[in-house]
């Protein structure tokens, strides 16, 4: 349910009877209880327009707006603000057909065809901390679109063409004739690609070599390209192991790299020539763009092909869109790389909406992100100075959870403290980087994301363990948990109005690609249930049975609420901790 939607739409009926049907319908939020939990803030700007005091108009607005059977009062406060106390009753009866709801009370949305593009990592090394952002905040994005009822199209642009292959392909190559194993000789993509560099520096005639390999691939010699394939594989199942670690929903078969456009960049380079929109200059084909001109009217240049022939990253993601556009019919495209390539998904955006490869209504969001730092404000490396490989970074995060785990008392097995601690280990690293807004760098800090307080992962399944406990005590099963809610206190009244604002955020979620706005709601959440659990008992003698009934089952609806939540964000949930 969409509480703001409902009163935008009965303010924007108000608005309309009183000839002012085009006015903003500015409806937030309460900050405090006392004002109610939500305000109409719409009264002091058609004031200006009506030449009114802001309380007459606000008045005339209350006295036309529908509420009754939705908030037991409104009031005018201050300048103009009018504050709205929801029914008690009401949310209660929107609470009871939300229980039990597979949709937790969320509609689904007019499916639209969505391509996410995301984690792209290159296969010439294994995924580092850069890729962690990426990955992760796709995949909580391309989740929510499906749940909402989209078609989503995951599209995994990986790195897998260009001139460092052809080092790379020469360098397996003797690896293979000397007989190694390719699975052997890749096993650690870091050190192989070292190799070949150091190589391709130093080693007398290497390099001319490499840069055949360039040329026999490009010219799709089948020898090379057997070789070429074979590195693909065995760095396709480096990242798989990553995308496990981490939950993720990325498979091989959404793997679409830069190789697989191949076949089309010559076409579209002669799409742009012929609508006049790349022309030549200095023997490159280029773009200029006078919507990105310089401060002295110099418009941008944007090159598709280099004066030698060859393409660029600019080339692959027209052709892109080409296949988004006409094979996947695709409206909307989501790409998730971090802020530095703002600039060029913009141009490239001018030029497919030039060249007609996307169409006027269509969707092209570059959705950037800051980066993770270390405690020095720096980008995080290694001790050394290294990258830090993400598959290392998550073994950490078990191991520093599983000595987490070893300080508390609990009389759990081995086997279930190590699947406790992967489950807090991995979420408390999605979860810290989930949280902070996309658009924003971050401090990775280990004894903040691992704690059990404050917004962390561990405290929302510490949360969410607590409510099973009650209905494990209860000795009742929380799926048959079908009492009729009564909401009484403040506490239930301010938890409930909370569970029925979960499609609100969603909506925001997708609007946005910003999962962080999940994440506090989560943590919004469970720290209203906290409250909740304190101020009004539940399993005590004195407590009547329509009431423990009535909390059992808003603690049923937080549980399903706060497990759904951190599902779309791919964060285990625990029964026991």
């Amino acid at each position: 349910m969409n509480i703001q939607a409902i009163l935008v739409s009965r303010f924007k009926t108000a608005l309309a009877s009183l000839d002012a049907a085009d006015a903003a319908v500015p409806v937030s939020k309460s900050t405090r209880p006392e004002f109610g939990e939500y305000q109409f803030n719409g009264a002091m700007g058609l004031a200006k327009i009506k030449r009114c005091p802001p309380r007459e108009v606000a008045q005339q607005i209350l006295d036309a707006v529908e509420l009754g059977d939705i908030a037991d009062k409104c009031e005018i406060a201050g300048p103009g603000f009018i504050n709205i106390h929801l029914s008690a009753d009401w949310l209660a009866q929107q609470a009871n057909a939300t229980l039990h709801d597979p949709r937790v009370g969320v509609p689904a949305q007019p499916e639209q065809t969505i391509v996410v593009d995301y984690s792209a990592p290159n296969l010439a090394k294994e995924m580092h901390v850069g890729h962690l952002r990426s990955t992760i905040i796709g995949d909580a994005v391309a989740k929510t679109l499906g749940f909402m009822g989209h078609n989503v199209l995951r599209q995994n642009h990986m790195g897998d063409w260009g001139t460092q292959f052809g080092m790379l392909l020469a360098h397996l190559n003797d690896k293979l004739q000397a007989n190694e194993v390719a699975e052997t000789a890749l096993s650690d993509l870091e050190d192989f690609y070292r190799a070949a560099k150091v190589r391709f520096d130093n080693e007398d005639g290497f390099a001319d070599r490499a840069r055949e390999y360039v040329v026999k691939l490009q010219g799709g010699d089948a020898q090379c390209l057997a070789l070429w394939q074979n590195f693909i594989d065995v760095s396709i199942a480096h990242s798989e192991e990553v995308y496990h670690k981490l939950n993720v929903t990325l498979t091989r078969d959404d793997v679409m790299g830069e190789s697989a456009y191949n076949h089309d960049l010559a076409n579209v380079i002669s799409e742009l020539q012929a609508q006049g929109v790349a022309v030549e200059d200095a023997g490159a084909q280029v773009v200029f763009l006078d919507e990105l001109a310089d401060k002295n009217g110099k418009p941008a240049v944007y090159i598709v092909q280099k004066s030698g022939g060859g393409y660029l990253y600019a080339t692959t993601d027209l052709a892109a869109i080409r296949y988004r556009k006409g094979q996947l019919n695709a409206t909307r495209t989501l790409i998730f790389t971090d802020a530095r390539q703002a600039l060029h998904f913009k141009q490239t955006e001018i030029v497919a909406r030039k060249a007609g490869f996307l169409a006027a209504d269509d969707q092209y969001q570059h959705c950037p992100f800051g980066m993770m730092l270390g405690k020095d404000g720096k980008p995080f490396k290694t001790r050394t100075g290294g990258t830090v490989k993400l598959v290392d970074l998550l073994d950490e995060a078990v191991e520093r959870a599983s000595a987490l785990l070893a300080t508390r008392q609990n009389d759990f097995s081995a086997d279930t403290l190590t699947q406790m601690a992967e489950q807090i280990g991995i979420g408390a690293v999605k979860y810290a980087d989930l949280s902070k807004n996309r658009t924003t760098d971050y401090i990775f800090d280990w004894d903040a994301m691992l704690s059990f307080e404050g917004n962390t992962a561990p405290y929302l399944q510490y949360a969410f363990t607590r409510i099973q406990s009650i209905f494990g005590k209860a000795g009742v099963d929380i799926s048959s948990c079908d009492a009729v809610i009564a909401v009484e206190a403040s506490q239930e009244k301010s938890l409930v109005t909370k569970l029925l604002q979960y499609q609100d955020t969603l909506e925001q979620l997708v609007d946005d690609a910003a999962p962080h706005v999940l994440c506090t709601y989560l943590y919004e959440l469970a720290s209203l249930y906290m409250k909740f659990y304190e101020a009004c008992p539940i399993l005590k003698d004195d407590v009547s049975a329509e009431q423990k009934a009535s909390r059992l089952a808003i603690c049923a609806l937080c549980s399903e609420t706060m497990g759904h939540g951190l599902g779309l964000l791919g964060i285990a949930t625990l029964d026991k901790m």
